[in-house]
């Protein structure tokens, strides 16, 4: 794909919610839109900042236990957002050089910024699929490309299921992609939760600023995801409740211990 094609496929008069998290993170690539509503949820509901950075860190733990203990050497990262600081390869690779990584997303300004994920290990490997997490089948035969599906994957789908309005859809494409991947993968999922009047109010002023929606779900209905899975402790609980290192690891404000966002590992039998 051309630059200027790629440019034509970018809107900047709308919020959109990678650059929206991106600010929220800390990052550099958003523009005044995005701040303005971020701006705006903020003062509606502080903590959705917290739930931002305690996402992040959870992403780095569950790597890290999936790389470390479980000895998983190959991810599928669907719903990569824009790069950061710690981004999946650079978790997985500091535990296991030798680590694969594919990251998913069909997003024109993910893929503008997908140079940044394409770094790795001699040892290992990284690639960035253009591809669309409605379509599980054709995300598995690409993603074959560079990962061995009949060794175990940590399936990594985080802060990315709120944006499929049909929590059965959902819970849909998801049994999916578990279901090409072999016994002993990983899913790794979190996002927002409907646990708060002050998210439910987030969520829905985000939503009303022509950002693709964001829908905060029940708690009941993010533990749904790992059916048919075995749940590693402590199981679906709070961000910063997941496996925490040390008593910084709570958050970003005092508050963040209450985020209103929820995550889980399970594990296929």
């Amino acid at each position: 794909m051309s630059d200027d094609s790629l440019r034509d496929r970018i809107d900047t008069s709308k919020p959109h919610s990678a650059r929206f998290w991106n600010y929220f993170v800390g990052g550099k690539d958003n523009y005044e839109v995005d701040r303005e509503i971020g701006d705006q949820i903020k003062s509606i509901f502080p903590g959705l900042v917290d739930v931002a950075v305690t996402s992040r860190r959870f992403l780095g733990r569950a790597v890290t236990h999936l790389a470390g203990e479980q000895g998983v050497r190959q991810f599928l990262d669907v719903g990569t957002g824009l790069p950061t600081a710690d981004n999946t390869h650079e978790v997985a690779q500091r535990v296991a050089p030798d680590a694969r990584i594919v990251y998913v997303d069909n997003d024109p300004i993910v893929l503008a910024h997908a140079n940044a994920l394409l770094t790795s290990t001699p040892e290992g490997r990284t690639a960035y699929l253009d591809a669309d997490l409605y379509d599980p089948e054709a995300v598995l035969k690409a993603a074959a490309g560079t990962l061995d599906l009949s060794r175990p994957v940590g399936l990594m789908i985080l802060n990315t299921l709120g944006h499929v309005a049909d929590y059965e859809r959902a819970r849909e494409l998801v049994r999916q992609l578990m279901a090409g991947l072999p016994a002993g993968s990983h899913l790794v999922i979190s996002d927002s939760t409907a646990t708060s009047e002050g998210m439910i109010a987030a969520s829905e002023a985000y939503n009303a600023s022509g950002a693709v929606p964001y829908y905060v779900r029940p708690v009941a209905e993010i533990a749904g995801f790992f059916d048919g899975l075995e749940l590693v402790e402590p199981g679906v609980v709070r961000v910063p409740e997941w496996r925490p290192e040390g008593s910084g690891e709570a958050g970003a404000g005092s508050g963040a211990a209450a985020v209103d966002a929820y995550c889980g590992v399970g594990r296929k039998p």
